[in-house]
């Protein structure tokens, strides 16, 4: 019985692995040396390589430096069918101390982030920069769950699968711990262009 078993479940699980298996993002490579992309209580402004958008977020909080993070990327190209990106450009700015929405205009996919620390609120502005790929649309879209799960802990945000990318975010801000919690925009692309785009 067993060896009939293993006959019959091998071949699926070899089958499934073979078509799954590369839809997975391999380790990610914040940077030499996992250096940070800001120091505390500074701007910064980070923009992926052209062709590439956001699949990682990391960042660690500190009370005692103003209540402030460092911030890293990871970067990864998109893929193939998207083709080149078309245009590029930074969205609003999303004022600090306060909780607010945004996806990129234009059907665009987060390759960036730009962001100012203000003393005086103990927070951040940040800007998305935003790169179009055609006229591709996106579907199956959905938040992720909050990083960091609690305010002021280390937030490790990584999208594990392929041909889903980040359009945008929502954050709430607490104005007791002075630190935001993210949950991510995730969508999927169209392979085709679309008759029309969003705002």
């Amino acid at each position: 019985m067993d060896l009939v078993f293993l006959c019959v479940f091998l071949p699926l699980v070899t089958v499934a692995w073979g078509q799954y298996s590369d839809y997975y993002y391999g380790p990610y490579n914040y940077g030499d040396n996992d250096e940070w992309v800001n120091v505390y209580r500074q701007g910064f402004n980070f923009q992926c390589p052209h062709g590439q958008v956001i699949v990682a977020v990391r960042s660690v909080f500190s009370k005692k430096e103003g209540s402030d993070r460092l911030w890293n990327y990871a970067c990864m190209p998109a893929s193939q069918s998207l083709g080149e990106p078309t245009e590029c450009w930074w969205e609003e700015i999303n004022r600090a101390g306060t909780e607010w929405y945004q996806t990129c205009s234009n059907n665009g996919l987060v390759a960036g982030f730009q962001s100012q620390y203000f003393p005086s609120v103990l927070d951040r502005e940040w800007q998305f920069y935003c790169c179009r790929y055609s006229r591709r649309c996106p579907y199956s879209c959905w938040l992720t769950t909050e990083y960091p799960g609690h305010y002021g802990e280390d937030m490790d945000m990584m999208m594990y699968t392929y041909d889903y990318y980040i359009r945008g975010a929502t954050t709430t801000f607490s104005a007791v711990d002075r630190d935001r919690q993210w949950k991510f925009i995730v969508c999927r692309m169209t392979d085709y262009d679309c008759p029309f785009q969003n705002v």
